[in-house]
């Protein structure tokens, strides 16, 4: 799994991440709680790992930011405070599960792959056609309808429409397009998403009276009903 730990003790987020990396998973460590969301929000994290008590935002202001915005990634805290109510207030937050420090290696990694294994049965049983709206793509044939109708699309625009789908209401910034689909590097003087965006743009909204897929000038997509 691709697994971002937010871990302001540099020498026990190193022993994590050295011990998850052995266990063959990814993991991308940082100590501030800013940085922390940004990466949750622009990354596809399979799990997140939260202390509670970090410089910038704190881990609990963490999640309930990334709750708001919707994003359902597992979180797991691992923190010193292990009080009761700290726990239920991590758990009412929208924590799935809570680790009081000092913590065995051997039980985060129980913990870790119990969550990686429940998101990915829930992933799989639910995601074989995405839906928003009246726009559908099934994951298996590959096959996009929207109101009924079958919508032909190439490789490019799949992928896109893929993406805007896991993610609804969550902006997608130009480099994250790139990123995903293209595999590129931020490059200012390219305009292939533009152009891959207008094209899915005239065959998913245009034939249709409520627009589903909208420009945030100066961010990037997002793909959200209207208000």
């Amino acid at each position: 799994m691709r697994i971002l730990l937010l871990e302001d003790d540099t020498e026990l987020g190193s022993w994590i991440q050295n011990g998850l990396n052995s266990a063959g998973h990814v993991v991308d460590l940082l100590v501030d709680g800013r940085h922390a969301l940004a990466a949750a929000t622009t990354t596809d994290y399979e799990l997140v790992l939260l202390d509670r008590m970090t410089p910038g935002l704190d881990g609990l202001s963490v999640l309930k930011a990334m709750r708001a915005a919707k994003n359902t990634v597992p979180v797991l805290f691992l923190s010193a405070l292990s009080e009761v109510d700290d726990r239920v207030a991590g758990l009412e937050a929208g924590a799935d599960d809570y680790l009081s420090k000092p913590f065995a290696f051997s039980e985060l990694l129980a913990r870790v792959n119990a969550l990686g294994r429940r998101h990915n049965s829930s992933h799989s049983e639910s995601s074989s056609v995405l839906k928003f709206a009246d726009l559908e793509l099934d994951l298996m044939s590959r096959q996009c309808h929207r109101a009924g109708q079958k919508i032909a699309l190439n490789t490019k625009e799949y992928l896109l429409l893929e993406i805007f789908l896991k993610h609804p209401s969550r902006i997608q910034t130009k480099t994250m397009l790139l990123e995903k689909v293209w595999d590129l590097r931020f490059d200012p003087t390219t305009s292939v998403v533009e152009t891959h965006i207008s094209r899915l743009r005239n065959k998913i909204d245009k034939p249709f009276a409520i627009k589903l897929l909208k420009t945030v000038r100066g961010a990037g997509y997002v793909l959200e009903q209207p208000s």
